[in-house]
């Protein structure tokens, strides 16, 4: 990844638990720094017990390569987590990002104005390789947010606290989802693509069309 040379990163140690970091973050954490190729790495801090950077690490930074160029440094933050509302619709919608999309904003009014260029979705594929991460980074290009099929979600944003912000708030539609479709799959009600419009005109979000389709 030439477009990271030289750059410092903050990552999770693999097989380390979240709970621990603030209990020592030495063990749980490392800052790692990249050659000036972009193609090594060496742990500069972190991880005194031994062990390695997560597993994911490829998809990380292949993430944060895109994020990058495309954002002017803007975003600083991959956030990956097994969130476990949204690794249960992997199992009963289409993995398909217009799909996802379209169930994830019509449950929340929120979602559309957090979310605005919707979702990706990666149908299932080996952890923690090369190829994967070419396949997020691919998205990652069109969206902010990118669900791994029976596995979790990743999100780019530009501080911890917007990027855990927006995972949360994906979450959280997932979980009012599978509430929903636990007590009756058929709604009485719910909010229309002309809906949609007014919303995007009311915060000044734009909203793809390809979105806003007529369900049957």
């Amino acid at each position: 990844m030439p477009g990271l040379a030289g750059e410092f990163f903050l990552v999770t140690g693999s097989g380390k638990y979240f709970r621990n970091i603030i209990v020592d973050p030495e063990v749980c954490l490392a800052i790692i720094e990249l050659d000036d190729a972009g193609v090594n790495y060496r742990i500069r801090w972190g991880l005194v017990e031994g062990g390695r950077p997560t597993s994911e690490l490829p998809t990380h930074l292949m993430n944060h390569e895109v994020k990058k160029k495309l954002t002017n440094d803007r975003h600083r933050v991959i956030y990956h987590a097994h969130t476990t509302n949204i690794i249960a619709l992997t199992f009963v919608l289409p993995l398909s990002d217009k799909v996802f999309t379209r169930e994830l904003w019509e449950t929340a009014t929120e979602c559309p104005v957090v979310f605005p260029d919707g979702v990706g979705v990666v149908g299932w594929m080996v952890p923690g390789g090369r190829e994967i991460a070419l396949k997020t980074a691919e998205l990652m290009k069109k969206y902010d947010v990118v669900i791994w099929a029976h596995h979790g979600m990743f999100c780019s944003g530009e501080d911890f606290d917007l990027t855990f912000g927006l995972l949360h708030t994906v979450e959280k539609s997932a979980e009012i989802l599978v509430k929903i479709l636990s007590m009756n799959p058929r709604r009485l009600q719910t909010i229309t693509p002309d809906n949609f419009r007014d919303l995007a005109k009311g915060f000044n979000v734009t909203l793809p069309e390809e979105f806003l389709y007529e369900k049957p």
